[in-house]
């Protein structure tokens, strides 16, 4: 459809303005749903990536509770499930993930003028083995770590059933950032 511009001018003045808006949308996201690549869900997997697994993570330090590599791996294969379009497999999936919790440790945080620790920190930390079956330049086994402050006047017993699940949280999506959003 070509305008001249004395039509143009008549269809902005008598509210022509939403009909080109419309138009000007429409144009362009015959452009964003062409790129094949991107989702809008944050994911920049290749299109032949069909399947994943995320293999059961374990316990590589003392302390925590003994269901937190069970819980970390339901998260993450949940989220895959939720943000991506990929098939959940046990094994032998185009893309895998494996780890291992290697840090949980209460460490003092925010000291005070009585060099007492104000806050208390617990940190989580995690090494995770990415393996992408189509492209072996996204490989990586790097470690993630994320924590959570209470009270120095409280225990970790108190505050780990509150703490916990944010920590999971933001690693789980820490590692989904690093493997199939590629940041």
């Amino acid at each position: 459809m070509i305008l001249k511009n004395s039509e143009l001018g008549r269809l902005l003045k008598t509210g022509g303005e939403r009909l080109i808006l419309v138009l000007l949308f429409l144009h362009c996201s015959v452009f964003i749903s062409g790129c094949g690549v991107y989702s809008f869900t944050g994911t920049n997997l290749s299109p032949d990536i069909k399947t994943f697994s995320v293999l059961n993570f374990t316990m590589g330090t003392a302390g925590g509770p003994s269901d937190l590599p069970q819980r970390l791996t339901e998260d993450l294969k949940e989220y895959f499930q939720r943000n991506t379009s990929l098939i959940s497999q046990p094994g032998g999936g185009d893309l895998v993930i494996e780890g291992s919790i290697v840090g949980y440790d209460v460490l003092a945080a925010a000291p005070t003028a009585n060099d007492q620790a104000g806050l208390n920190r617990l940190n989580v930390s995690v090494q995770v083995r990415y393996t992408n079956a189509k492209d072996e330049t996204k490989n990586f086994d790097q470690s993630f770590t994320y924590y959570a402050d209470f009270p120095q006047d409280q225990t970790l017993n108190q505050n780990e059933a509150r703490l916990l699940p944010t920590i999971r949280e933001n690693l789980v999506q820490q590692i989904f950032n690093k493997s199939a959003a590629d940041w």
